[in-house]
């Protein structure tokens, strides 16, 4: 005896694996005076070594919230990791969630930080600047950075 053919239930597998989103802090490092217009500001960033993941690419020193972490904790671990300073966090200027192309995405909070005990060291990257605001957009950024490198070389969120 024949069985009746059964139709099965359409299952879709996922084409791409859903991926947690990485939270992520950064510090605007400033240095310039307080009361003075925001062109006078020069802000630290680095560039990342040609061995890493977007090689070459200039960004906000930082880096992930590990488990149990508040941003400004995170962000205190990771100056004192990669540039061997004790900083003072500021206020956040900003909150972005970017999607890169291969699927991760990541929520990236941005504070100032205008105060730190200790010389800089370069521990972890190829290179450390000191620029003025106005000049941001001329290096490469990460794509996360480019709508705050904007805002920033035209003078807003600080």
């Amino acid at each position: 005896m024949k069985e009746p053919i059964r139709k099965l239930e359409k299952r879709v597998e996922p084409t791409v694996l859903d991926r947690p989103v990485r939270l992520v802090v950064a510090a605007l490092i400033l240095r310039g005076p307080v009361d003075g217009a925001v062109s006078e500001l020069e802000v630290l960033i680095c560039q990342r070594k040609p061995d890493q993941p977007m090689s070459l690419k200039w960004e906000f020193p930082g880096g992930k919230i590990e488990p149990g972490e508040g941003s400004e904790e995170a962000l205190i671990r990771e100056l004192n990791e990669e540039l061997g300073i004790s900083a003072e966090i500021g206020r956040r200027v900003a909150r972005i969630r970017h999607k890169y192309r291969n699927g991760g995405t990541i929520d990236l909070q941005f504070f100032v930080v205008r105060d730190f005990r200790g010389p800089l060291q370069n521990r972890i990257f190829n290179d450390m600047r000191w620029v003025p605001m106005a000049t941001l957009p001329e290096y490469d950024f990460l794509a996360a950075d480019l709508g705050l490198i904007r805002d920033l070389a035209e003078g807003k969120l600080l």
